[in-house]
């Protein structure tokens, strides 16, 4: 037998994975299955060290249509480059497996996860970090794993390991966890404002769950796995220096250096520290041997600086612009800087700065998905814009990068769980992040601002959101959560814990881990800074907008929806579209759905409602007992047509004119004529007949017409005469 497979329980159906089997020329190569959901997912890494000074790590997340047994619907009909899905299924093994790579680690190194089957009911963005782990652990590259990863919903207060796609559909929380077997290293969460206690047990759940999972992997890398390869690491210098570095660095103003409030004021007090170390040790750069000397004192510096940033937090509770671990920086807003936007707001912490703009549109607005899922488009959508201006950089501009859809994606979350339902508020909403400025959190703080750009726009959201940045500091048993975080604080702390929510609960987190794992204890701190420092900027936004405004921004077009009989569909489109091109020149756009309802969309209320006015009277439905001010358009010798509302007429009967006999219906109507008239019969075609209301009971009742003969029970025709 080829191959040979390994499997395991996990939440009540069988996890297999497999390998030998495909892909055998790779380092680490292995199948996973879950249902009838199957991933391939390979791992290589080259032989050579790569001369970046970062670990060169891709992971690329691959979906094939053929997998759901669909063709792609792109021009060329074949998948082309990942979509968001895929990005964010992507990053969240990346974030999984990154950190357990040893330090110094430098060949470059590709993890290639391909979606092969997929169920449309077990997500393979879960499956495929446990694919990665288990390639990675029995390949030669070198990594600190096995790793598991889950999800987590919540069903009646019930927690539920990988939950189907129905199941999550009906949970209050979507909660990706993945870790070691000792802790956790990743969570990525978006919630029906959940509370942080029911957050933790969910993760601690989680843990549990995962283990089954990890012993699996660790037994085939016992029984398959490769002698790892080895690193060639070159001499590190720098340990020898930083004792030395440090004592001419605090005697330098380093201290100071740090505290700086503003950033760009920061970093040039603190190379100035590190210059005039450096050239007390090298008085002339241009001699032999002075650059590697430099680059190794600027290699040892960076230690030093990090080394006495951490001190500083946890011995002083002193931080690197002067706060202490709970203060958030200060905070100013402006509501609507753009006069010609639906919604806008500019939401600015510290040295992070986020305008945030709200627009509705139509459901022709909405985006189509084209990926693995039964989804076939999304109302609401979220794009985040981090120009390299924003970090006072000069880069490329391109598309959007993985990063930018990652915090796009993590704020959408956090705001998507306090919108209303499209039948509520029956617009298309696009909210855009443009970060002006950033030193720490940018994500959170375009949270805020989508917040206060739809509330401006007067959309009902049902309870503000706000979003903020958690680090860590640990040494030890001796450690410091952090408030707000900066961009420094970031990089050289251990931990980035983002928290989004309202004042009721979360709607949206993520956390990566830089050390070994956290206990519960400090996620459950972590949570409660949180949440404090979260109330207090839902406190400054609630300053400038406490709610939505009352009534829809001037500038946003208005939608009015009606309901018509189904069968009366055709009504408003006409023939060839003609009626409905007829009514979308009265200057407005209409979408007409299946069950009956209709959405008239304008830039103008009064354009609107006269559409809504015109559609009401062509699929207005005649009943036995109205009364109707109608227009004689025909007369005949049986009688006058009337009409009643635009494209309804009735026949007015020559006996049910006057109580006197007419000789023609001249002698008593004409067309144009207007009078009062009384439906009193339709018959099974539709057909209507009418009196005048005054005359009844005056005049003897017109006997109803009788149904129409089928053409079988016709008399012949008479041939015809030449």
């Amino acid at each position: 037998m080829i191959g040979k497979t390994y499997t395991t329980m996990l939440g009540g159906r069988e996890l297999s994975i497999e390998t030998g089997k495909l892909a055998k020329l790779v380092s680490g190569s292995v199948t996973v299955r879950y249902g009838d959901t199957i991933l391939l997912v390979t791992a290589q890494a080259r032989d050579e060290k790569s001369p970046l000074d970062f670990l060169p790590l891709t992971v690329e997340f691959e979906e094939r249509h053929y997998a759901v047994g669909k063709i792609p619907g792109s021009f060329h009909r074949r998948e082309g480059r990942p979509g968001e899905r895929a990005i964010l299924s992507a990053r969240i093994t990346d974030r999984q497996i990154r950190p357990l790579f040893p330090k110094g680690y430098r060949h470059e190194t590709q993890v290639i996860i391909t979606v092969i089957s997929a169920d449309q009911q077990n997500a393979p963005d879960v499956l495929g970090p446990i694919g990665a782990s288990a390639a990675l652990s029995i390949s030669d590259i070198p990594w600190g794993g096995p790793t598991a990863c889950v999800r987590v919903g919540q069903i009646d207060g019930q927690y539920v390991v990988n939950p189907t796609t129905e199941q999550l559909s009906r949970s209050r929380m979507d909660l990706v966890v993945a870790g070691t077997r000792d802790a956790v290293m990743m969570v990525e969460c978006g919630a029906q404002t959940v509370s942080e206690d029911d957050l933790v047990g969910a993760i601690e759940f989680a843990h549990a769950e995962m283990q089954g999972v990890i012993d699996l992997i660790g037994r085939m890398r016992a029984e398959l796995g490769q002698e790892k390869f080895n690193i060639l690491a070159e001499g590190d210098l720098t340990p020898d220096l930083v004792p030395e570095l440090t004592e001419k660095a605090r005697a330098g103003g380093l201290r100071d250096a740090l505290l700086t409030v503003k950033k760009k004021e920061r970093s040039a007090r603190t190379r100035a520290v590190r210059d005039a170390i450096i050239a007390s040790y090298v008085p002339d750069p241009e001699a032999d041997g002075a650059a590697a000397r430099i680059a190794t004192l600027k290699d040892a510096y960076a230690k030093v600086e990090k080394q006495e940033l951490r001190r500083l937090i946890l011995e002083e509770d002193l931080r690197a612009d002067g706060r202490n671990s709970r203060t958030v920086r200060p905070i100013w807003i402006e509501a609507r800087p753009l006069p010609r936007a639906h919604g806008s707001a500019i939401f600015t912490r510290g040295e992070t700065q986020v305008l945030g703009v709200a627009t509705l549109g139509t459901e022709r607005d909405e985006i189509l998905v084209d990926d693995l899922t039964e989804d076939t488009g999304d109302k609401f959508l979220l794009h985040y814009n981090f120009p390299p201006y924003s970090t006072g950089e000069v880069k490329r501009m391109g598309g959007q990068s993985r990063r930018e859809i990652g915090h796009g994606h993590l704020a959408k979350r956090a705001i998507r769980a306090v919108l209303p339902s499209f039948e509520e508020f029956p617009y298309v909403i696009r909210l855009v992040g443009e970060v002006l400025e950033s030193n720490g959190s940018s994500s959170m703080a375009t949270v805020c601002a989508g917040t206060l750009a739809l509330m401006d726009a007067g959309v009902p959201i049902k309870a503000p959101v706000a979003g903020v940045a958690m680090g860590l500091v640990m040494e030890g048993d001796k450690y410091r959560v952090l408030t707000d975080i900066l961009g420094l604080e970031d990089a050289l702390g251990d931990m980035d814990f983002k928290v989004c929510g309202s004042a009721e609960g979360v709607t949206a987190l993520q956390m990566d881990i830089k050390v070994g794992g956290i206990t519960p204890q400090i996620m459950r701190e972590a949570l409660a800074q949180a949440r404090e420092g979260r109330l207090h900027i839902l406190g400054k936004m609630a300053e400038v907008l406490s709610g939505p405004r009352p009534e829809l921004s001037p500038t946003a077009p208005r939608i009015v929806s009606l309901k018509i009989n189904p069968e009366l569909i055709g009504k408003v489109i006409g023939p060839g579209g003609k009626q409905i091109r007829e009514l979308e020149a009265m200057g407005a756009q209409i979408t007409v759905e299946e069950d009956g309802t209709i959405r008239v969309f304008s830039a103008s209320g009064e354009a609107a409602e006269a559409v809504r006015a015109r559609i009401q009277g062509l699929t207005k439905e005649a009943k036995v007992g109205e009364e109707y001010d109608g227009t004689v358009v025909k007369t005949a010798p049986f009688g006058a047509f009337v009409n009643l509302y635009p494209g309804q007429d009735g026949m007015l009967h020559i006996s049910q004119i006057s109580e006197e006999r007419l000789n023609a219906v001249e002698d008593a109507l004409n067309v144009g004529d207007k009078l009062r008239v009384k439906i009193v019969g339709i018959d099974d075609r539709g057909k209507i007949d009418l009196i005048r209301p005054e005359l009844e009971g005056k005049i003897a009742p017109r006997e109803p017409r009788g149904p129409r003969p089928d053409r079988g029970d016709r008399p012949p025709r008479p041939p015809r005469r030449d």
